[in-house]
């Protein structure tokens, strides 16, 4: 472990308040189970920095700067957290308390569904990666679901061919499983069809199909489905997302949650909201 600790001079390091949202959601460590084993060397802080700077600013992990741990560790650590299911664990404690702050039912009802098509990089493998014909993208599809105030409950990777009416069988069936509460899922016309029917008679769930308005031209705000596209637009706002350079599709679904968790620890710790400047009336005018 080093002997002074590293300053922290990047935008994606973890500020005091959002450390202590994470490290307790965060496996106890191997050293201080039953099973035994070494002590860790570096601070498990410095560890989820590492991997937020990553995910920020969309550099090789063997481009992390020298002030971090070892980029083996970090990539270690990023790795086995995504494998044992403590990456998608934070990022539902985080959702569950966003949405308690506010009012909300810590489980949600009603979800949104939508996909993104990216390019590829060539580290993507051929059995992993494919054309969306409608998009014109060679390379693989995000398929984001999310709650009424745009959290995000599930995110899927599949190659970019694959239909979103039939990538939507199975991200169903798994939030069935998951989260069994849920009533009704609204979608855009690319999950029309026979989905609707399916849905309802194998998994009680109603899927509600959102359309443009007949004759409207350019972008058009559609009600429910914005949500999850300000959800997609908070995950490309991260730079490793702007484009798919993973060999494992479950290590691209790990960055869009690991840039998702960045954004919820920082709405959990503002301090003050941002809108609170206009929440005083302005000055009467003078005669």
């Amino acid at each position: 472990m080093p002997a002074v600790p590293r300053r922290r001079r990047y935008p994606s390091d973890t500020s005091v308040a959002e450390w202590a949202l994470l490290e307790p959601l965060l496996p106890v460590p191997a050293c201080q189970t039953k099973t035994g084993g070494h002590p860790e060397k570096w601070p498990r802080r410095e560890i989820v920095d590492g991997i937020r700077y990553i995910v920020d600013n969309g550099a090789k992990w063997r481009a992390l700067p020298a002030d971090f741990p070892p980029w083996e560790t970090v990539y270690g650590f990023f790795w086995r957290w995504n494998r044992a299911g403590v990456v998608t664990y934070i990022r539902d404690q985080l959702r569950r308390r966003i949405r308690t702050g506010k009012g909300r039912c810590p489980h949600p009802v009603t979800l949104i569904v939508d996909s993104q098509s990216v390019k590829g990089a060539s580290t993507v493998g051929r059995n992993s990666r494919g054309y969306d014909a409608a998009k014109k993208i060679n390379g693989r599809k995000r398929h984001i679901t999310v709650d009424t105030l745009g959290l995000p409950v599930m995110i899927t990777v599949t190659p970019a061919d694959i239909q979103d009416r039939d990538a939507a069988r199975d991200v169903f069936w798994r939030l069935r499983l998951t989260q069994p509460q849920i009533t009704q899922i609204w979608a855009d016309r690319g999950y029309a069809g026979d989905l609707v029917d399916w849905a309802r008679e194998r998994l009680w769930l109603s899927l509600r199909i959102v359309s443009r308005p007949k004759g409207a031209k350019g972008f058009v705000v559609l009600p429910r489905r914005w949500k999850v596209e300000r959800t997609i637009g908070w995950c490309m706002n991260a730079r490793r997302n702007a484009r798919d350079y993973e060999r494992l599709p479950q290590h691209s679904e790990a960055h869009l949650n690991w840039a998702l968790i960045t954004m919820m620890t920082r709405r959990l710790t503002r301090k003050s909201p941002r809108t609170s400047q206009w929440t005083k009336k302005p000055p009467a005018a003078r005669a």
